[in-house]
């Protein structure tokens, strides 16, 4: 027997079943505010990212996925922990312009008392880390891209499980530039923070 429950918007009554599917989202799309975005996020396990009136499920991680984000994490925490920065991880929003939130993998403040570091959601970040899920390469690889771009993020990193391999981008001028694309053998580098540097084969060989 499923389970409804009823997550409860303002003036929306949207239906989620006990396995995490929410239903009655495409009648809706072009028509959420933020408001009931953020009420909805709040309300719900599953992540949820929003663009201009439209909210997009993501699906699950698996547990390669989450593997990975837990290395990367944990090499971050230990760094920023030395630095005085801090580190999180999805979920998380983080708000790309008004009108668009994502919920990255991973997001880095260099400054643990940056005022971006909203309660709520992020207003920004210093570094965002993607792992790419299979069943949309070009979330991550293109319009993510573009998106934290925009956002203003100084560094972005892309991390592919399925080529086994790490893009490194960097801010320049409002548009990305690859500081690195590295592959197993070789250790991945970050540009903003120069004392951090990961084994590929560590990465992907993450249980």
């Amino acid at each position: 027997m499923t389970t409804r429950v009823v997550l409860r918007t303002t003036g929306l009554r949207i239906v989620a079943d006990d396995d995490g599917t929410i239903s009655n989202l495409d009648s809706l799309q072009g028509l959420w505010t933020e408001e009931q975005y953020l009420r909805l996020t709040n309300g719900s396990s599953r992540l949820l990212e929003y663009t201009d009136g439209s909210i997009e499920v993501l699906p699950m991680p698996t547990q390669r996925h989450q593997a990975i984000v837990r290395f990367l994490f944990l090499a971050l925490y230990s760094l920023t922990g030395r630095l005085g920065g801090t580190v999180f991880f999805a979920p998380l929003r983080i708000q790309v312009r008004e009108g668009k939130y994502h919920e990255p993998d991973l997001l880095l403040l260099r400054n643990a008392d940056d005022p971006r570091a909203q309660d709520a959601y992020w207003l920004g970040a210093d570094l965002v880390m993607e792992v790419v899920s299979p069943d949309d390469r070009e979330r991550d690889t293109l319009i993510k891209r573009a998106d934290y771009a925009e956002a203003g993020i100084p560094e972005y990193w892309i991390v592919d499980p399925l080529d086994e391999m790490i893009t490194v981008l960097t801010l320049q001028e409002s548009v990305y530039m690859e500081h690195g694309v590295f592959h197993r053998g070789e250790r991945a580098t970050s540009v903003l923070l120069a004392d951090f540097a990961v084994s590929v084969d560590d990465v992907f060989s993450a249980k």
